[in-house]
């Protein structure tokens, strides 16, 4: 397949450039806005489409910074410390899936004592929209021509600019396959009808770990950390790990529990 080279930049105004990558955290914030006050509207949610409205706020200072820093922390500490201003050219990419759910767990808590509602009930609301960010942030990695896979002769190969000549796994659509449009409509089917608390948490952590655990198979390791042990282990997936078992943990503890809204 024939990679369609975008220019990453979206409009240029004199000095001013907008980055697709950046408009895809737009659309991403603006599709869980919209589906969070569609559930909001749902008969049996406890949730008002204002206190969405406040919430959307708090998540989205939760995802940046967090996925920002996670970045940082986890895969390229070293090369941030030589230029800590790289670190608010977030236009360049360098988001961390897994220091942006800290930083949404963080948001709802804080935001959770506010308002009076329970961590575990607001991951429950939250979880289903999660995965449309997930699908536009991948997309946006595709634009940008990064975090491509390894080299394969499948006809879905395709030359990816700065990765060499040979024809590589698109793992950018992979991951927004799996992570993003497969998950989401496994989730919003399951979360249409009340279920016991922590149960739809529980399910993303599953998924999410799963699909990106194996698509990390077929795709390239951070070049500045390689793989980490065995010659096929890296760093997405240790970070799976933990959120692999918080998964099933609230699953298997969701039994007979009440529901959650």
């Amino acid at each position: 397949m024939q990679y369609p080279s975008i220019d990453p930049v979206a409009l240029s105004i004199g000095p001013l450039q907008l980055h697709w990558y950046g408009l895809m955290y737009v659309f991403a914030f603006l599709a869980g806005w919209l589906l969070g006050r569609f559930r909001a509207s749902r008969p049996w949610s406890s949730w008002t489409k204002a206190q969405v409205d406040d919430f959307v706020t708090w998540a989205m200072l939760g995802v940046i910074v967090g996925a920002r820093l996670g970045y940082v922390l986890f895969y390229d500490f070293s090369a941030y410390l030589a230029d800590p201003v790289e670190i608010v050219r977030v236009w360049n990419g360098g988001m961390s899936f897994h220091g942006g759910l800290l930083g949404v767990v963080s948001a709802s808590w804080l935001w959770g004592r506010r308002n009076g509602k329970g961590l575990v009930d607001i991951l429950d609301f939250v979880a289903p929209l999660v995965p449309t960010g997930l699908f536009f942030g991948r997309i946006g990695n595709f634009i940008n021509a990064e975090l491509w896979g390894k080299v394969t002769d499948s006809p879905l190969g395709m030359v990816f600019p700065g990765a060499g000549p040979l024809p590589r796994h698109p793992s950018q659509l992979y991951e927004a396959g799996l992570e993003g449009l497969l998950t989401f409509v496994i989730l919003w089917i399951y979360s249409s009808k009340p279920r016991p608390r922590g149960a739809v948490a529980g399910l993303f952590g599953v998924l999410y770990a799963a699909s990106r655990i194996f698509v990390e198979f077929f795709r390239m390791p951070d070049a500045q950390l390689g793989y980490l042990f065995g010659g096929w282990v890296t760093m997405g997936q240790i970070l799976c790990l933990p959120l692999l078992a918080a998964g099933l943990w609230l699953l298997l503890h969701s039994r007979g529990r009440g529901n959650g809204a």
